[in-house]
Formats: C-alpha cells, sequence, structure tokens
C-alpha cells in the first residue's frame, strides 16, 4: 500500500487549494478513505472521510461548508478541495486508509 500526497503549500487567508492522494498497491475502490491533519504538539485529527464509491461523506464540524472530500477511482486518487482557508487550517495533511496506512503528509501553511 502506498499513498502520495501533493498540493501543500503557502497560502493567504481567504484563498483556496486542492490536496491529493495518489494511492497504489490495493483496490483503491473497496475502500473508504480520510484526509486528517496535525499541528505540531497536537494530536492527529480527522478531517473528512469518503466512501468506496465516493456517495457518503463527512466532514469534521471545523471544516463543513468550507472542504470538499472527492475521489476518483479511475484514476486512484482521493482529493481534499479547501476553500475559505483560515490559519487555523496551517497543519501537515495526511492521506490514510484503514489497516493503519498512512501517507507522508502535505503542508498546508495559511498565513498572510
Amino acid at each position: 500500500v502506498q499513498l502520495v500526497e501533493s498540493g501543500g503549500g503557502l497560502v493567504q487567508p481567504g484563498e483556496s487549494l486542492t490536496l491529493s492522494c495518489a494511492a497504489s498497491g490495493f483496490t483503491f475502490s473497496s475502500y473508504l478513505m480520510s484526509w486528517y491533519r496535525q499541528i505540531p504538539g497536537k494530536e492527529r485529527e480527522s478531517v473528512a472521510d469518503i466512501g468506496p464509491t465516493g456517495d457518503s461523506t463527512r466532514y469534521a464540524d471545523s471544516v463543513k461548508g468550507r472542504f470538499t472530500i472527492s475521489r476518483d477511482n479511475a484514476k486512484n486518487t482521493v482529493y481534499l478541495q479547501m476553500n475559505g482557508l483560515k490559519a487555523d487550517d496551517t497543519a501537515v495533511y495526511y492521506c490514510y486508509r484503514l489497516g493503519g496506512f498512512w501517507g507522508q503528509g502535505t503542508q498546508v501553511t495559511v498565513s498572510s
């Protein structure tokens, strides 16, 4: 199993970013996929989940209405569209698959 995140960067408050997680080594379309984030010194927190077919999603209250999780099973990729970014969204964002599989993370920094 391999999960490779990309798309992080430095943005100003109110701007948008889209993260991608390219998956390989398993039947991607059979698994729920998740995004987590971690601020240094704090526990990793769940951001959003998406079901295997993409028809069910769940969001943390802190990102509801601003972030959108989606997936393309033909490309074995899960996305996190982040709009209206705030300083509090600054963190390392990780892709996760059930069974303890994590990507390496991608840094998102929101700062003016």
